[in-house]
């Protein structure tokens, strides 16, 4: 069974392109469903039926696991068989008629202006540290970028002087995003003061280095956005999603055309980025019921 998953893991990335990241996720979640079923006494993918895949469901949602969680699994589990039975691997596949779990919409959490600007003006840029930092915070909120897309970034991937990046984001699909003239300064900053300092390879790639002078991880990044949030005096689970929220937000409140937001944001789908203007909405009618004097009445 682990052979045929390390088979479909292949043909995800050589025939469908995808990043590391969703094959590390395809990896973990077969993994525990190839679990389940030995722990059911199952050892061959021929033998899987509609029930042993619900049962797997049920037991995650004794599990306590989430809405989204099942029907990820479930979604991986559906593409795997899909994978085998195309290959004549299996005969049919046992999860084409199961429906996914009800997921409830909820709207991202995004940051006020006065938020990302106390965020932003954490960072000590008097140290190599602080430089790189601040200038991540705002490429992230300038930008809207995967954190993922942020610490893969290479030196050639950002031209300073024409004001843009380039980054390779989900299913490897290239994309190129203006870079406004305030993190410009701060990512300069950082190239000329704080990253020369930092590295200790003259062949290191990587725009952003940690303190050994190698390629920071999403993880350390994770580290040092809680540091600032917390330092900012920021209630709630803030996460660098949040910083790319926030730029969609703010940019469709202030007018930005949808189809702009979608491409700058790299979705292939639109209806994922309309999600913001329900956000939009959500907060101009806040402010209505605030300050409108017949809105309570």
């Amino acid at each position: 069974m682990e052979q045929l998953v390390d088979t479909y893991l292949v043909h995800l990335k050589v025939e469908r392109g995808l990043a590391a990241n969703t094959l590390d996720s395809y990896r973990r979640d077969l993994a525990k469903f190839i679990g389940f079923l030995r722990r059911q006494g199952v050892f061959s993918l021929q033998q899987v039926d509609r029930q042993s895949i619900m049962a797997y469901m049920e037991e995650l949602h004794n599990r306590g696991r989430a809405a989204a969680t099942v029907s990820r699994n479930l979604a991986a589990i559906r593409s795997f068989y899909s994978f085998l039975t195309q290959e004549n691997l299996v005969a049919a596949n046992p999860s084409a008629e199961l429906e996914s779990p009800k997921i409830p919409k909820r709207l991202p959490t995004v940051l006020t202006v006065a938020q990302i600007t106390r965020l932003l003006e954490q960072p000590d840029i008097r140290q190599p540290g602080g430089l790189r930092d601040k200038a991540m915070l705002e490429l992230l909120y300038a930008t809207g970028i995967r954190v993922s897309e942020l610490v893969a970034l290479d030196l050639p991937d950002v031209n300073l002087e024409m004001g843009f990046l380039r980054c390779v984001g989900k299913g490897s699909k290239e994309r190129i995003i203006p870079v406004g003239k305030t993190a410009v300064e701060s990512v300069d900053n950082y190239l000329r003061r704080g990253r020369v300092k930092l590295v200790r390879d003259s062949q290191e790639s990587a725009v952003f280095v940690n303190v050994h002078g190698r390629r920071l991880t999403r993880q350390g990044f994770w580290k040092i956005l809680k540091k600032y949030v917390r330092q900012a005096g920021i209630d709630g689970e803030i996460t660098p999603h949040t910083l790319r929220h926030s730029f969609a937000t703010h940019l469709l409140e202030n007018g930005a055309d949808l189809r702009a937001v979608q491409e700058m944001l790299g979705h292939s789908d639109i209806s994922t980025t309309q999600i913001y203007t329900q956000v939009t909405a959500n907060r101009l009618r806040d402010v209505y019921q605030r300050y409108h004097p017949r809105a309570r009445q």
